[in-house]
Order: structure tokens, then sequence, then C-alpha cells
């Protein structure tokens, strides 16, 4: 994933000034994404495309936290009142709601090419996190995930889906209910080689139901996670982030490995585990991702 790999991504409501600036300011979490769509009332709208528009195109937005926006959804009339107001040099990229096709992808794609000449931003600077929301996006997810190299992510829409596949208003458990489609989706995405966001974790009174179902996303292959609270940032990161300990491990694999090498072995025992060449690369990829995040191995 040629994209810088982004664990938390918090939702913020486009018409609420305040909410919009606080969370512009918060460095700890990956991304934002904010919104126009379902978190915003309709009489709403206007408001959230000038708030978050306005806020797009100050000077001195660093580079992180990322900066994305969920528009209306494609096709509705809507999307085009949204990206006239938020193509800007601080956008990042778009959360596009309710994808079912390819198609729908090449259309915004065409829009954004358009508005970043007339901005004089670079040609495909902006991304797309697509979020599939339906049991035909589901059956599209692969198609779609591969539509235009603007793509750089999946995200899981847990709620619309469930509502299309008629489940309880009410989760049960870890969502087992949902794992099906949220693997399948997982899949998708990683034959795309992109990333795969999950869906939010909705009970902000169970931090320990969230901890479960981040840690289930993480072990079904999600890179990421979604989140409609602040509080949640700091254990959705630690959950998709190597630990400590982990980078340790990682570290005495890859040394055994590269002795291995140098003795004219393809693979050793190690731990009472076989490695080998693909389980190096994951390795040396957690490593890689722990030094970006400022995490180093804990003493031996």
């Amino acid at each position: 994933m040629g994209e810088e790999l982004r664990r938390s991504w918090m939702f913020v409501p486009g018409h609420r000034q305040k909410m919009v600036d606080k969370a512009l300011g918060l460095p700890q979490v990956d991304a934002l994404m904010l919104d126009i769509e379902d978190g915003v009332p309709q009489q709403e709208k206007q408001n959230a495309r000038q708030t978050i528009g306005a806020a797009l195109a100050r000077e001195g937005l660093g580079s992180s936290p990322a900066r994305f926006v969920r528009v209306s959804s494609i096709g509705y009339e809507h999307i085009t009142a949204d990206l006239a107001h938020i193509v800007q040099p601080g956008l990042d990229g778009l959360v596009l709601p309710k994808v079912e096709t390819p198609q729908q992808i090449q259309l915004v794609d065409a829009i954004l090419r358009a508005r970043e000449i007339e901005k004089g931003i670079t040609a495909g600077k902006t991304s797309l996190l697509i979020a599939i929301e339906s049991p035909l996006g589901l059956l599209n997810a692969y198609a779609i995930a591969t539509s235009s190299p603007r793509v750089v992510g999946l995200l899981f829409g847990a709620e619309d889906l469930g509502k299309e596949l008629g489940l309880p208003l009410r989760r049960e458990g870890e969502a087992s209910e949902l794992q099906f489609p949220r693997s399948t989706l997982v899949v998708a995405a990683r034959a795309a080689n992109i990333q795969v966001v999950d869906g939010v974790w909705p009970d902000l009174s169970d931090p320990e139901g969230l901890k479960r179902y981040a840690i289930q996303a993480r072990r079904l292959g999600f890179s990421g996670m979604s989140l409609i609270h602040p509080g949640q940032i700091d254990l959705i990161n630690q959950v998709f982030g190597p630990t400590a300990d982990e980078v340790a491990y990682c570290l005495k694999v890859i040394e055994a490995f590269d002795a291995a090498l140098a003795r004219g072995d393809g693979s050793i025992a190690f731990g009472g585990q076989l490695i080998d060449l693909p389980i190096i690369e994951r390795a040396k990829r957690t490593v890689a991702f722990a030094a970006k995040l400022g995490i180093t191995a804990t003493a031996a």
C-alpha cells in the first residue's frame, strides 16, 4: 500500500464550527472525515459546505490529521454543490458514501479533474475512500477498489448494510453477524492493495465492547477503524498500531532469518513456528510502520 497507513478515521459534523476547529487540532487522530452527508441535517447542508470549505482554505494547515470530507451520495444533486465548496488545497480526499458501481467512481474522478485544474491543485491529488454500504456494493467491491488510482481505501458501512440485510438494530457481542461482509471487504481491498477501514463502534458507554470489536477487526485484516468521538482515538490507534513487544519480536525474527540466509537456508524454525519469506516481509512492514509512529522495541 503506497498511501500512508491511517489507523483512526473520525467523523466530524461539518455544520458544527467548534467541532471542526477542534478536530483540525487533534494530531493524535490519523484522519478526519468532515461530514456533509448523514451526520448533517438537510437544512444545515449549505452551512456545512461553507464551514468545511473555509476551514480547508486556511493557510498554515499541517499534514496531520489528514483531511477527508464525506460528501453527498453520487448521483444526488447535492454532490455538485459539495465539491464546488470543498475542493481546496487543504483537502486530502473525499469519502464517497453508498457506492455500488465503478461507474460512480469514474463520474467523481472526472469532476475532480476539472475542479483541481480550476483551483491550481496537482492533478490526482484528491484521494478517495469508498464507503461500501449495500449488498451490491459489497459484490462489486474489488471492481470499485480498482476503478481509479485515486482510490486509497474501502470503508465498511455497517449501519446501512445492516439495514439492507435486515439485521436487528442492536448488535450482539462483537457483531458476529457482520463477520462475513467485513471479511469479504478486507479480501477485496487487500487484492487491490489498498487500505480497508472498519465501521464505527456506536456505543460510547461501552469501551470494552469497542476494544473487543477493534481487536477482532485487526484480526480480520482491517488496517484501521472509523470513530465518532475523540475518546475512542487512543484505543483504536493502539489496537491498529504495533506494540513495542511486537516490534521486538519482529526484529528478532528478521535477525534470525538473515542469519539463516547467510547459511544458505530459505526458512527457519523460530519459537516453534516455521519462518519463511512472506512472514519476513510482514515483519519488515511492521517494523517500518512502527518507525513512522515512533514506536521502538522493548528491551530484551
